[in-house]
């Protein structure tokens, strides 16, 4: 890609979309249109350019004491930047940022606000007014907890107004786990040979999360027929043996490539550019309700379902905890139970 025109500064935000500023000494940010050297993009970094948009006094300046300032100390705590993986501190900080920037019924940001005064009313309704994304309002919650807890730890406060606060209660399985039915209508309308046909065997034959785990894969971790690699949630180092769908379907791209899914660029997507561009692979193929992290629930069903034990499983999975295993293995086991009993009574009458 060509050098970035003066003063344009460029990142791709969490939606996997690239996004580029004017940023001069002195003046506001401008967002730009488009693609650098684009015509949209060109004509409005011109305007830009020519435009003088002074930064204003006092602008960005942050209140003593307030939730803002509460909540850049905490992003600059050890317990954000050391206790927390990178993907934790980008949800973490984006859901406190958005608190932040949210205003209240007389259109004062919450960032604005003392830590001190903040009352557990208050977070009452912050949750309640989440009431029809129960996800949302319950991590929203947990982040007011974590900062309040921070703001006795910097004595700024005595009490943390969150913790009494009772969570939603959610009813739900999670993500929807693959069916050999639904795995089968993927494959056939993604030929081998496809990225989105590698993308579902890399997921369904390691059982490792795609955001975070498989979008890293690449030849340097195979190795003697085993993939190596350690789970960036977990930090579980696991060795897993390459199936031979996998192995397959690796031996279709060029030699030269190392990570083994690349965006169109020939680069390695982002992680939210992989769930992005996986999601619109699984909308293509007729499966709106299907998912990356689905795949990997799909992979523990087919090992539960082979009579694997819940070690066996997470040995592969590296589930820190048993009990999202224990479902799985519960489930077939159920399965199988099923099956033999009814065996018994046919044989039986």
């Amino acid at each position: 890609m060509p050098r970035l025109p003066k003063y344009v500064h460029g990142f791709v935000d969490r939606h996997g979309k690239p996004r580029f500023y004017l940023r001069r000494k002195g003046n506001q940010k401008v967002p730009l249109p488009g693609l650098p050297y684009s015509t949209a993009f060109m004509d409005a970094y011109a305007e830009a350019m020519a435009a003088q948009t002074p930064i204003q006094p006092g602008r960005g300046k942050i209140k003593p004491g307030s939730m803002k300032a509460l909540a850049l100390s905490y992003f600059a705590s050890p317990a954000f930047l050391i206790e927390l993986k990178p993907s934790s501190q980008r949800a973490y900080r984006g859901a406190i940022e958005r608190f932040c920037n949210r205003r209240d019924a007389n259109g004062v940001p919450y960032g604005d606000k003392l830590a001190v005064d903040m009352q557990r009313i208050a977070v009452v309704k912050l949750v309640g007014a989440r009431s029809q994304q129960t996800r949302s309002a319950n991590f929203l919650l947990n982040m007011l907890r974590i900062l309040m807890a921070y703001a006795i730890e910097l004595g700024w406060r005595t009490d943390n107004p969150a913790r009494d606060v009772k969570p939603f209660r959610i009813r739900s399985d999670g993500f929807h786990s693959w069916s050999e039915q639904e795995i089968s209508r993927f494959e056939a309308y993604w030929p081998a040979g496809s990225r989105e046909r590698l993308a579902t065997y890399l997921l369904l034959f390691t059982g490792q999360r795609g955001r975070s785990d498989v979008i890293r894969m690449g030849r340097q971790h195979v190795q003697d027929g085993m993939l190596r690699i350690r789970q960036q949630k977990t930090g579980a180092e696991l060795i897993i043996p390459v199936a031979a769908p996998l192995a397959e379907a690796i031996a279709t791209l060029p030699a030269g490539q190392m990570t083994f899914l690349t965006n169109q660029y020939g680069r390695p997507y982002t992680p939210a550019g992989f769930g992005n561009w996986f999601r619109e692979a699984c909308r293509s193929a007729g499966l709106p309700h299907c998912s990356a992290h689905g795949l990997r629930k799909a992979a523990a069903r087919r090992l539960a379902e082979a009579g694997c034990t819940e070690h066996e499983i997470s040995s592969i999975t590296g589930h820190a905890s048993l009990k999202e295993v224990q479902r799985y293995t519960k489930s077939a086991d159920q399965k199988r139970l099923a099956i033999a009993a009814m065996a018994k009574v046919k044989t039986s009458t």
